[in-house]
């Protein structure tokens, strides 16, 4: 069964939390603190494997989870980092991350991030990261703090929902509308063995073949036929038109004995048009099944598609015949070589580029910035309903490894507060004793409350 799109929850593991641990031997009062620092989590990384052709083993197992890292102890024994979770995908694959709340995938929307991109065999990404973790209480020693009873917690690691869409990687894409000959063209000139029936939408599923040309291998995609409407996606639309995104070429089939073969072209050249920028891919047309037609019906059509399209390169063929079926080939041979000299890397799309919910409007928001040191020390302070609440990269980090059952360690972070300056901006926004103080989801109040 073949399946180019799925939703996986991810869940990237915990860092082990560090310890406080104090060296106790005969002989030697006073040891000194001796807790070890807690493992790293394990991350959740995805392979591209050339053996793997669907997503389908998604649609079974939507949760990925990677292993927590272990416990810091005595003896300044760090704890095991927890081993990351490789997981292979097909070549193709298109990972990103969905904002809370989506329910849908759509190339179209703008609430999900591009995380990785994988077109080459063995070619890694990290997708969901692994928490630090912890320090233990002989991280903190110092000569005016001999015996700290400080320990962090490990972070948590991300958790998210990706969705995984599968592009199909090929040198030429074959489109047109049903029935237009697609799967015959492909089942003649390479391997595969595509359902081919006389009706519409035989083909519901792409297939992929090689076809040898002057010692030159073309790897053709043979997509299901595309109607009017398919870029928003009616009929297969969105379902396919993506499998066409990747393809250097695009080979577009066109029945000979259409009604009216240049509007027939139009319609797809339409669909096109308004999907990422296939309208500008190179192009080959072809009338199919011209074998019985005579040279004045293959003229009147040629020159119906040449009043849409004057640049268009045409060709008549017959698969069933072998008519014309090289000189397409060395065509699309040309055309790919060509193609390959002139773009070193796959661009991608509009719709694939990180612009999701990077920004968001803030303009209502009471928020100060006071950052004037590189962009992970920047932060801001946001009053919500009595409760203050701060953001910014540096001091989450902070917050998430504080363990709040830990007196010292709660006093550590009012510290840090109080040397990025954050503190004297929580008192000027009116911030009391007992104030609500509310960073990366930890919760406490301003000056000790013991």
């Amino acid at each position: 069964m073949f399946v180019d799109t799925a939703k996986v929850e991810l869940h990237a593991g915990k860092g082990g939390d560090g310890a406080v641990s104090f060296r106790h031997e005969i002989y030697i009062p006073k040891g000194g603190p001796d807790g070890g620092d807690g493992g790293r989590g394990g991350s959740i990384i995805f392979r591209a494997d050339k053996d793997t052709n669907t997503l389908l083993d998604f649609r079974y197992n939507p949760i990925l989870r990677a292993e927590d890292g272990k416990n810091g102890s005595g003896q300044r024994s760090a704890g095991r980092s927890g081993k990351d979770l490789i997981v292979e995908v097909p070549i193709g694959t298109v990972v990103y991350r969905v904002d809370e709340g989506v329910e849908s995938i759509s190339p179209t929307s703008h609430t999900r991030t591009l995380l990785a991109d994988l077109t080459h065999d063995g070619e890694e990404a990290v997708i969901a990261r692994g928490g630090d973790g912890g320090f233990g209480n002989a991280h903190f020693k110092s000569s005016v703090r001999q015996t700290p009873r400080i320990a962090e917690v490990g972070e948590p690691g991300e958790e998210f929902i990706a969705e995984l869409e599968l592009k199909l990687l090929a040198d030429v894409g074959l489109v047109g509308l049903p029935n237009a000959g697609k799967s015959t063209f492909l089942s003649v000139v390479s391997n595969a063995k595509p359902e081919i029936a006389d009706y519409p939408f035989t083909t519901i599923t792409p297939n992929l073949g090689v076809a040898t040309i002057d010692k030159r291998d073309l790897l053709i995609a043979d997509i299901p036929g595309l109607i009017e409407g398919a870029s928003e996606g009616k009929g297969l639309g969105h379902a396919f038109l993506r499998h066409i995104d990747r393809t250097a070429v695009l080979l577009h089939l066109v029945d000979a004995y259409s009604d009216d073969a240049g509007a027939s072209y139009q319609t797809i050249r339409n669909e096109l048009s308004k999907y990422s920028d296939l309208e500008n891919r190179p192009e080959i047309v072809v009338l199919t099944k011209v074998e019985g037609l005579d040279s004045d019906i293959i003229k009147m059509q040629t020159a119906a598609i040449l009043k849409i399209n004057p640049d268009a390169e045409i060709y008549p063929l017959s698969s069933a015949a072998h008519i014309g079926v090289d000189d397409v080939l060395r065509a699309l041979k040309t055309k790919v070589e060509q193609s390959e000299k002139s773009t070193k890397a796959p661009a991608l799309s509009d719709n694939q580029t990180l612009i999701a919910n990077e920004t968001e409007d803030t303009s209502s928001l009471p928020v100060i910035s006071l950052s004037k040191n590189a962009l992970k020390d920047t932060w801001r302070v946001v009053e919500e309903d009595g409760k203050f609440i701060v953001t910014g990269e540096k001091i989450e980090k902070f917050a998430r490894r504080t363990d709040l059952s830990n007196y010292a360690s709660v006093n550590r972070l009012r510290d840090i507060l109080k040397k990025m300056g954050i503190r004297a901006e929580l008192t000027s926004m009116g911030a009391t004793d007992d104030s609500i103080i509310s960073i990366a989801g930890k919760e406490f109040t301003l000056v000790e409350d013991w």
